[in-house]
């Protein structure tokens, strides 16, 4: 079984305040890669803190307020949710660390016993992407 994992693909990381030059370059390639997978094998990831973010442990180290729920940043990109559009809700998963537990023990359920190929696509991926494909 193949299985998309699509990591924190959210205005903030694309174009918002920790937004590079580069991410609106892979939004075309992460849409394709969506239309290629099955809705019901994708997995999407959502960075998610609270307006307290700058107080937190990762707020401290990091103090740029990113993907505070309920704003702009948070949302996904247009394009990539539009992809994302069949993807079971149960499949989004909001994350206030770098990796999800949550997503690891989901895909757990989700896979069984089959054998499991995972392409993990996204933003961050020094961090976040990388995290989760390490949990």
């Amino acid at each position: 079984m193949k299985v998309l994992i699509v990591v924190d693909m959210q205005n903030d990381f694309i174009d918002g305040s920790l937004g590079t030059k580069e991410a609106p370059a892979i939004v075309p390639s992460v849409v394709d890669k969506i239309q290629q997978t099955p809705p019901e094998n994708s997995f999407v990831t959502l960075d998610t803190h609270g307006p307290d973010y700058l107080n937190s442990c990762e707020g401290r180290h990091l103090p740029v307020a990113h993907c505070i729920k309920g704003t702009p940043g948070h949302a996904l990109d247009p394009q990539v949710a539009a992809a994302l559009n069949a993807v079971p809700e149960d499949h989004f998963i909001e994350k206030p660390t770098f990796g999800s537990i949550l997503l690891a023990d989901q895909l757990r359920d989700f896979v069984g016993q089959d054998p499991l190929e995972i392409e993990l696509v996204g933003l961050c991926t020094g961090i976040c992407v990388l995290s989760n494909a390490m949990v």
